[in-house]
């Protein structure tokens, strides 16, 4: 079943909040970098935020703050009424087993040394809720049965982004949260698994956070849209409102950039 977006909503009740979220870095020469700066923002149950903006922008850096695995410099997250603490050398706390990253990384995201039916079930035993089985995950990501017995390296990237997707799922998450995920993938595999991506959270119950610096592909995914430059949110708005009526130059600047075709972004196949 194929999902389709609702770019009316907005998350009156939110799952997932940052208040005026900042994170900085130390320089080897002194002194201090601030990657993100003041970002507020919420993510609605059932919705699909596409987090967008160049290289360098703090993206990344936003993704792991959400995630623990980074600590803000100043602010809040919360996520369903609890605080996102930084992972510490412990177990991940269990209400935050809720928010699971799919990395842009799919060759240096799984483990080599371990059968892809191993991680699958390490992952399914994090919910005891979980309705997935092995099988099911890899029906769900168009991959085989049999692959469950191989190892990462026999295939491809894009086959791995799929199963790193499965693993992400297996845990039962709240909140997916997609870091560049197509991002090493060729552009006839992008739209392909940014949108299965979309499809299998929301079916699944969960929101999702997609991040990418392709605005074309967040257009067809996304509900809402949030416009970073310099480390902090420029904008944010339904997808369509930003497509269509953009009103930071920023914004207008990114979108100038997509090649146009009768006025519509071109998506690759």
């Amino acid at each position: 079943m194929t999902t389709t977006k609702d770019d009316t909503r907005t998350p009156a009740q939110p799952l997932l909040e940052l208040d005026n979220v900042a994170c900085e870095y130390k320089l080897d020469g002194g002194g201090r970098f601030r990657a993100v700066s003041d970002v507020s923002l919420q993510l609605g149950r059932s919705e699909v935020l596409g987090l967008v903006g160049e290289s360098g922008c703090g993206k990344s850096t936003l993704a792991k703050l959400i995630c623990g695995l980074e600590k803000p410099a100043a602010g809040r997250i919360t996520f369903d009424s609890h605080p996102v603490k930084p992972l510490g050398l412990g177990r991940r706390p269990n209400h935050l087993l809720g928010i699971q990253m799919v990395f842009q990384n799919p060759y240096a995201s799984l483990n080599p040394r371990r059968r892809i039916r191993d991680q699958l079930t390490d992952a399914l035993a994090l919910d005891s809720d979980q309705t997935w089985t092995v099988d099911s995950l890899l029906e769900a990501v168009d991959l085989p049965l049999d692959a469950a017995q191989r190892f990462s390296h026999s295939f491809s990237g894009g086959q791995r982004q799929r199963i790193a997707i499965a693993r992400a799922l297996a845990a039962g998450p709240k909140v997916l949260v997609g870091d560049e995920p197509i991002a090493s993938l060729d552009a006839f595999l992008q739209a392909r698994i940014a949108k299965m991506m979309r499809d299998l959270a929301i079916e699944s119950g969960a929101s999702m956070i997609f991040i990418s610096h392709d605005l074309s592909i967040v257009h067809e995914i996304a509900d809402r849209v949030a416009v970073m430059e310099a480390g902090g949110v420029v904008e944010v708005g339904s997808t369509e409102q930003i497509w269509n009526d953009p009103q930071h130059p920023y914004t207008k600047k990114l979108l100038s950039a997509i090649p146009r075709v009768d006025g519509k972004g071109i998506i690759p196949g």
